[in-house]
């Protein structure tokens, strides 16, 4: 993996997320559900819940505790994996009492990886190839392009 993605010359991208407390949370979403770009995303939060992830269509909030570090299946993972590893489809909730803050980390392969199912995975007849391969650059490009909808931009890649 170390090898294939490049990432000794790889990107790690940190998201710096304020969520001020909001007098009506249920008419505001903090972010829309999405999933992130990268192999694997780590999460650190203040300990103000408002993070929730999407398990079998509906949202499970995520208990938020200080000095805890989450860790995220991203999309890259689940095409090298060829699906076998599902990327997070999560968002971000606001409240109406407390300050919620979260920093995000991506891990990423090099812009000029390309990004495809792992050919130890394929099998022509019984496990082909569910993802084309991707620059992770135009993976990006295609991320910034898009709303956030779920899984919108991995959708673009999928055979």
């Amino acid at each position: 993996m170390e090898d294939r993605m490049n990432l000794d010359s790889g990107l790690q991208m940190i998201a710096a997320n304020l969520y001020p407390p909001c007098p009506q949370p249920e008419l505001a979403m903090g972010i829309p559900p999405h999933s992130d770009h990268g192999l694997l995303n780590l999460l650190m939060q203040n300990g103000v819940s408002g993070l929730q992830v999407l398990h079998n269509g509906k949202w499970i909030n995520v208990s938020s505790t200080s000095n805890c570090l989450l860790a995220f299946v991203s999309d890259h993972l689940e095409v090298v994996s060829n699906g076998k590893y599902k990327s997070v489809v999560h968002r971000a909730v606001v409240s109406n009492k407390a300050t919620r803050i979260s920093l995000a980390i991506v891990i990423a392969p090099s812009l000029d990886t390309v990004v495809e199912p792992a050919k130890e995975l394929l099998d022509s007849q019984n496990n082909p190839a569910a993802y084309i391969g991707m620059k992770h650059r135009d993976y990006l490009q295609l991320q910034s392009s898009n709303r956030l909808n779920g899984k919108s931009v991995l959708d673009n890649v999928k055979i």
